[in-house]
């Protein structure tokens, strides 16, 4: 049974999730379809990124994973079906890709589709789906295409004694998410002391396992499943509570 995500900024009050689900299914009935999020804020692909980044791992080698965030950022609007690390995936070329995958993938293709319909989505989807699905040949499914859509993305700054990151995600229970991963703490660190630095709080200087190694209320840092650094409150909201939003600065001294 083919499995088939769904990722995307549509929310759950409408009918839009309903519509594609419905395009899909009409392709081909013994779908699997799994919502991973349809919850994006809106037009953030850094986020949408983010989120299936750390997810689509966890499914089987050929799952399809298709993304729907801010679709229709410009005039010259076009979507692609790309193949990489044994998954497919369906999206617009908005700059999502670039930021979903380590390396730029090869197995890109540019779909077809008529532009005057007024929600192509459904068209879109199901006919790369019912492709993929089908057995054809997967360069078969559009026009090849050597470029993708780049979107940069603010990096650790690095030197001897200190790293310098940023919140890139706030997650429901309102836990801060920096771009600062455990494999780059561990190389910079080199067995030394450290200072964790965010906002004018005291600097926390240990790396937990989990929340309930500090009191309820306390603060924490831990390296989470996706690897990398959060700052957590037990049992509470750190986003709020401690005024950390994406884009703010989190800082790690190492003592010599």
């Amino acid at each position: 049974m083919p499995i088939v995500t769904l990722t995307s900024d549509f929310g759950t009050t409408d009918y839009y999730v309903a519509a594609i689900k419905g395009a899909l299914l009409r392709q081909n009935q013994k779908l699997n379809i799994v919502d991973i999020t349809h919850n994006v804020k809106s037009y953030d692909i850094v986020q949408g990124a983010f989120v299936l980044k750390n997810a689509y791992s966890s499914f089987p080698e050929d799952t399809i994973h298709v993304l729907s965030i801010n679709n229709f950022y410009s005039e010259k609007y076009c979507f692609l079906s790309v193949r990489y690390d044994g998954h497919y995936f369906i999206g617009p070329d908005n700059g999502i890709f670039s930021l979903l995958f380590e390396e730029k993938p090869e197995d890109v293709y540019e779909l077809e589709f008529d532009r005057k319909s007024e929600f192509p989505l459904q068209a879109i989807f199901s006919k790369a789906v019912g492709h993929i699905t089908s057995g054809l040949p997967f360069n078969e499914i559009g026009i090849k295409v050597d470029e993708i859509e780049e979107r940069i993305t603010f990096q650790p700054v690095i030197n001897e004694s200190q790293i310098k990151g940023k919140v890139i995600h706030v997650d429901h229970y309102e836990n801060v998410i920096v771009n600062i991963t455990k494999n780059l703490f561990e190389k910079v660190r080199n067995n030394r002391k450290f200072l964790i630095y965010f906002k004018r709080f005291d600097p926390i200087q240990k790396i937990s396992k989990n929340y309930s190694e500090v009191a309820v209320g306390e603060q924490l840092c831990f390296f989470n499943s996706a690897g990398h650094l959060e700052i957590a409150i037990n049992m509470g909201k750190a986003s709020s509570m401690l005024g950390l939003n994406i884009d703010d600065g989190v800082q790690i001294d190492f003592k010599k």
